[in-house]
């Protein structure tokens, strides 16, 4: 894969790009604490296939710039999406993959331009609206374990402190989300992404504006709102068995909200999937996209 770059607006947008360039498009989308580099085992795959891959790095995550306006809610994130898919400028729909973060971004970002997109593809965070079908279940014993999972999101709320602790907290949560992987080369590359002070608060800004809404901007409440919704676009769900972040047993309860041959449980995965596990993850989408939509 090369690196090439794009400017939305005002933000520099770094991305790696592989496949022909007249292929139809396929987005792929990072999380935290990652890269574009986790896509390195997908995107040949895809490019095999006849897609023009391209997997941006998210705002605030090097070589992308720091966000002019300062946000780094969903909704700016949403918003990146699909200014990046419009400048691309390839008018058929194009296929959407997120993981983390980049599976949040792809809900909000099929719901509110949904005419961009021809399937949707997640991983390793379900569909927010999944937390209702948690209470109406009663499950919240199966709350209370995510709680206790999702500690480091109430860590990292505070200013200065969290920023200090990254550079160890990172190979922290790698170790714990995805038990048994060596995921030593990807911390490296977050370190690289992440090298300034500026660069960490980014990071951890994605999560400080769901804990404190007054950072939210105006003018991304659309794009904000989509994020808790489901796509009506044809949508793969996949998770591992082994995930130390999100909850399995949440991820299984997808099901609720999408057909039971839409959700795939990737056996000895933990939360980093397509790396651990990059070919039984290839085939399951592989096999999604050669199903009639």
């Amino acid at each position: 894969m090369e690196i090439q770059q794009v400017r939305l607006g005002e933000l520099d947008v770094a991305y790696l790009t592989t496949g022909p360039d007249d292929g139809e498009l396929a987005i792929l989308l990072h999380g935290y604490p990652d890269t574009a580099w986790s896509w390195r085992h997908l995107a040949p795959v895809l490019a095999a296939r006849g897609y023009r891959v391209v997997a941006p790095f998210l705002r605030g995550y090097a070589p992308t710039g720091l966000a002019p306006d300062g946000s780094y809610q969903s909704g700016a994130l949403v918003a990146d999406a699909v200014a990046l898919r419009r400048a691309l400028g390839d008018s058929r729909p194009a296929l959407l993959v997120g993981h983390d973060w980049g599976a949040v971004v792809a809900y909000g970002a099929a719901l509110h331009a949904p005419d961009l997109w021809s399937r949707v593809v997640t991983m390793a965070v379900p569909p927010l609206g999944l937390v209702a079908s948690v209470v109406r279940r009663r499950r919240f014993d199966l709350l209370a374990r995510q709680l206790r999972a999702s500690w480091y999101m109430l860590f990292q709320q505070l200013p200065g402190v969290s920023e200090a602790a990254l550079p160890r907290l990172v190979p922290r949560l790698w170790a714990s989300w995805s038990p048994g992987h060596d995921g030593a080369e990807d911390v490296a590359r977050v370190a690289a992404a992440l090298d300034s002070p500026a660069r960490r608060t980014a990071a951890l800004r994605y999560y400080r504006a769901w804990g404190q809404p007054w950072r939210r901007l105006p003018r991304y409440r659309r794009e904000e709102r989509a994020v808790l919704g489901t796509p009506r676009h044809p949508l793969l769900y996949l998770y591992g068995t082994d995930d130390g972040c999100v909850r399995p047993e949440i991820s299984a309860l997808a099901t609720d909200v999408l057909p039971a041959q839409r959700v795939v449980a990737v056996a000895g995965a933990g939360h980093f999937l397509q790396l651990e596990r990059p070919e039984q993850v290839a085939t399951a989408i592989t096999t999604f996209l050669d199903e009639p939509a």
